[in-house]
């Protein structure tokens, strides 16, 4: 399947400010993660930003690159008008591949693309969660999926609530459960990333602090793509920023 992915990235960060240029073995964070959705397969890669200094830094290492308006409320909204700005037709797809995310396996990302159809007009991914300390860690979302491996439902909180289980011990996973994990990676078709700004919020989406309940909460279907692991952590903070430093320090040190 054809497809572009997008990246939104902002300069502004209240934990590591600058991210988006944080220098990663040499080219900066965003460039390094324009490289690896190049290696998925799609038909372009463009960064979308509010900023001349991102936007200067991609066009010196060859990486297409927007600048956006920049008070729009969310990265999906960002990457909305890059993809209007680029004439895509309604059927094409689009993935949001986050500016943070310079170790995004590039399979990945062309799996969830594969999802799109003209009957699901958006997707994500997921894996199963190992460790009972993430099922009731709050910053670690979770969803429940139907027969078609369609969300049903995205939460913060321990989902599905193994009743039985859980009455026993909350050490341990219980036999037989399997609680997923978001990954927060989407694809869009055209037409339902243009319609997505004009969503009024929901009430769930405020609750839980999380956009795609909006989604769901519109009727619009998520299909999920699955995956065995867990993909390498985004970078938040200075310890990520240092982790993800080491992994290109080594890789470049042994080519």
């Amino acid at each position: 399947m054809a497809f572009t992915v997008i990246i939104p990235a902002r300069l502004a960060s209240t934990r590591l400010p600058n991210k988006p240029l944080a220098d990663l073995g040499g080219k900066p964070m965003v460039v390094r993660v324009a490289e690896r959705a190049a290696l998925s397969g799609a038909e372009r890669v463009i960064v979308a930003t509010d900023h001349a200094d991102i936007l200067a830094a991609c066009r010196e290492h060859g990486v297409a690159a927007h600048l956006t308006r920049a008070d729009h409320p969310s990265g999906t909204d960002r990457i909305a008008e890059v993809a209007a700005a680029i004439g895509l037709p309604a059927d094409a797809v689009v993935v949001n591949v986050q500016g943070d995310e310079p170790l995004i396996d590039p399979q990945l990302v062309a799996a969830t693309a594969g999802l799109i159809t003209a009957d699901v007009p958006m997707a994500t991914a997921a894996h199963p969660i190992s460790a009972m300390e993430d099922v009731f860690n709050p910053n670690v979302v979770k969803v429940a999926l139907d027969r078609n491996q369609r969300a049903l439902y995205f939460s913060r909180a321990a989902i599905p609530w193994h009743r039985d289980g859980f009455a026993l011990s909350t050490a341990t996973l219980p036999p037989g459960y399997r609680p997923l994990r978001h990954i927060g990676l989407y694809a869009y078709s055209q037409a339902f990333l243009q319609a997505y700004p004009a969503l009024a919020l929901s009430p769930l989406e405020q609750i839980e602090a999380l956009e795609q309940l909006r989604v769901l909460w519109h009727g619009y279907p998520i299909a999920v793509h699955l995956t065995d692991h867990a993909p390498a952590a985004g970078v938040d903070t200075p310890e990520d920023l240092a982790r993800v430093r080491r992994h290109y320090d080594d890789t470049c040190a042994a080519s």
